[in-house]
């Protein structure tokens, strides 16, 4: 059984409101925004450092020790097919948890067809016993309820049992973080059904914080995410309107509404692919605004 208070003290409550718990993605280059922002985000928030190829590790870690120096819980991520050696995993993975405190760490294959050394894969990271023997107590493993480039969907299923299986016999945590979305009844299905398969690992649903429209859109090519005319309208969006920007508002809205205690321990992740100090303006704005409405409401009762 999966081990949920490893995750977080958060998973062992339902959430107060669908903010409550979130956690936050950012690159390494965003430590200066991550020194501004901090003031306004929730002290042990997950904050997860992505892998991108023109960031070097030092600046990854260096990133990591940041968000642990600034009172947040650093996950970092790690794609397979980009590391070159053994020994550049280990170095790594000991390098984060001494320097950083990490004790969670986000698993992905990563984007080239070809790996830089010897792990194609996820599993092919796990099968090392660096994670367990350096410390690591929980691994972010990736969920996809619409689609993926090179997967198809019992492709999918199964690669996501077969980690979860490999991380339980380890005695490690599993969490799930999913690709970002803009309409929620995919969302909500995939949860049903993630479920119904007996997987009770905690959940991150992506969610893409305000940014440009075609900046979403040109995300969502590249991830695979539907992003019709009708799901961009029910998420605020016209496609005939591509100067704007948009917010997750109606997104969130509706999965607050559709989660119900059968989709089990669900919270959000951010990605900030507008800015992440402008999605933690978000974030405290949505927060500000549904509290105040309770409070209406309270009153009127």
């Amino acid at each position: 059984m999966t081990t949920v208070p490893v995750i977080h003290p958060n998973w062992s409550r339902p959430p107060r409101d669908m903010t409550d718990g979130y956690s936050l993605e950012m690159t390494a280059r965003d430590r200066a925004a991550l020194l501004e922002a901090a003031p306004h985000i929730a002290p042990e928030t997950p904050i997860a450092v992505t892998f991108l190829p023109q960031e070097s590790i030092d600046a990854r870690i260096a990133a990591a020790v940041t968000a642990r120096q600034l009172g947040f819980e650093p996950m970092p991520h790690l794609s397979a097919r980009r590391i070159a050696s053994h020994a550049e995993l280990d170095q790594t993975v000991a390098r984060c948890v001494a320097e950083a405190g990490v004790t969670r760490m986000f698993l992905v294959a990563g984007d080239p067809p070809v790996p830089a050394g010897p792990f194609p894969d996820t599993l092919s990271l796990l099968a090392t016993g660096l994670f367990e023997r350096h410390g690591i107590r929980a691994i972010g493993i990736a969920g996809h309820p619409e689609s993926h480039p090179a997967m198809d969907e019992a492709t999918r299923w199964a690669a996501l049992e077969a980690k979860r299986d490999d991380l339980t016999r380890r005695g490690i945590a599993t969490l799930i973080v999913t690709q970002f979305g803009f309409d929620a009844a995919p969302v909500l299905d995939w949860l049903r059904r993630l479920r119904d398969r007996g997987i009770d690992a905690p959940v991150r649903l992506g969610v893409a914080g305000p940014a440009g429209i075609k900046t979403l859109l040109r995300y969502a090519a590249h991830c695979g995410v539907g992003a019709s005319a009708a799901v961009m309208a029910r998420y605020g969006v016209s496609l005939g309107h591509l100067l704007g920007t948009a917010g997750p508002d109606r997104l969130v809205n509706a999965l607050g509404s559709g989660l119900t205690p059968a989709h089990g321990a669900v919270r959000l992740h951010f990605y900030p692919f507008g800015g992440l100090g402008r999605t933690v303006d978000w974030i405290n704005d949505y927060a500000a605004r549904k509290d105040s409405r309770a409070r209406r409401i309270g009153a009127e009762r």
